[in-house]
Formats: structure tokens, sequence, C-alpha cells
């Protein structure tokens, strides 16, 4: 009677997979929140005066 061992993960296979897990979620986040940071900047940086802001300036009398 010889015993085999069980093919399913043990406690230090399980402690590796979280690990990497962990790792690889928080590239995910940084990479998603880089992206989302790049959206933003694209319609321009700073202060814009537009029609609507001049239109809100005259009647606010400004």
């Amino acid at each position: 009677m010889s015993k085999t061992p069980d093919k399913g993960t043990d406690r230090r296979d399980f402690l590796k997979m979280a690990g990497l897990g962990t790792v690889a979620g928080g590239a995910a986040l940084v990479a998603a929140k880089e992206a989302a940071a790049d959206e933003i900047n694209t319609a321009g940086k700073g202060y814009r005066e537009t029609d609507h802001v001049k239109t809100y300036y005259k009647l606010a009398r400004f």
C-alpha cells in the first residue's frame, strides 16, 4: 500500500499563486489608471475661454 500524493494545490502553491495574482492585479490597475489619464488630457490643458464662458461672464457682469 503506497500512498501517492494528491495532485491538488497545496498550501505553498496557493500562496505562490496568490502573490502572483496580487502583482498582476496591481499592474493592471496602474495600466488602466495611466490610460484613463491620457484620455482626460487629450482635450487640452488649462483654462479656455469659449463662447459659452464669455456669454456667462456677460450675463453675470464680470
